[in-house]
């Protein structure tokens, strides 16, 4: 069974669904991956559905999930992409690791169109370089692992 790995935010509509589509492309063949918001804003935002098919991951079909209906599972890591969601992250039956890689929020972003585009791809971009940072770890600590 595959360790899960658990990615909040507050609003569960942006920056965890990017995080969770980045990390399952990157290494859902080792975590089971999943995220969730502190106050699940109850829509995955259309500008982050958008900048993420433009690499080739479909988040169409996430939907948006408050933090507690994971109390539940056995969740191994903890991923706070945002500060709110770090200060309101309970701590999870079987956890071991907890991060915080904080984000900017693009849903804020003002401007045109284009301006407001471009935002939730700057974001885009940090979340999948670390994410994918994240995920040539686990391949690492896989290889080095003693056979079980």
């Amino acid at each position: 069974m595959k360790p899960n790995v658990l990615i909040l935010c507050t609003g569960n509509s942006c920056r965890s669904h990017m995080a969770e589509g980045i990390l399952r492309a990157a290494a859902g063949d080792l975590v089971e991956v999943h995220s969730a918001g502190s106050k699940p804003a109850g829509y995955v935002h259309p500008k982050a559905i958008q900048v993420m098919k433009e690499i080739g991951i479909d988040i169409s079909a996430h939907t948006s999930k408050h933090m507690t209906e994971f109390l539940n599972r056995d969740i191994t890591t903890v991923i706070t992409v945002c500060g709110n969601a770090d200060q309101a992250c309970p701590i999870y039956p079987g956890q071991v690791n907890r991060y915080h890689w904080g984000f900017e929020d693009p849903a804020h972003a003002q401007g045109s169109d284009e301006e407001i585009l471009a935002e939730f791809r700057r974001v885009r971009d940090q979340i999948e370089m670390v994410f994918n940072a994240y995920a040539t770890g686990l391949r690492e600590a896989r290889k080095l692992a003693p056979a079980s």
